[in-house]
């Protein structure tokens, strides 16, 4: 069963940091591009961050120099670093595959909130 478990999201001012981690079972996870996403309020979901299955990464442009995301083959976890955050960050953080049509399931999120 595919499931996608986020978690680290938090209230936090501007400038601060998160670490925001996904736990991935029912893949077969080393293959597999994965990708960071979010949705705001009011808005379409966006991509955030990939990272292909040999660790190649892209970033939204937003975020460019912000953000980092990491992937633990061995553990079946995906990472996305967040520094010097921004209200206009805040969203509900998801992880999935990359394309996320293939398995067509999300987990529940985790919720960044960045206000003063």
């Amino acid at each position: 069963q595919v499931q996608f478990v986020e978690s680290g999201g938090a209230l936090v001012q501007p400038g601060g940091s998160l670490r925001l981690s996904c736990a991935a079972s029912g893949i077969i996870f080393n293959i597999r591009n994965m990708g960071w996403f979010r949705q705001a309020p009011g808005k379409q979901r966006e991509t955030v961050a990939v990272i292909t299955n040999g660790g190649l990464t892209s970033y939204i442009e937003s975020m460019q120099g912000r953000v980092t995301v990491s992937r633990d083959n061995a553990n079946k976890m995906v990472y996305l670093q967040m520094n010097d955050l921004k209200p206009e960050d805040t969203a509900v953080y998801y992880c999935n595959v990359v394309p996320a049509t293939l398995f067509n399931i999300w987990g529940r999120g985790t919720q960044v909130t960045v206000s003063s």
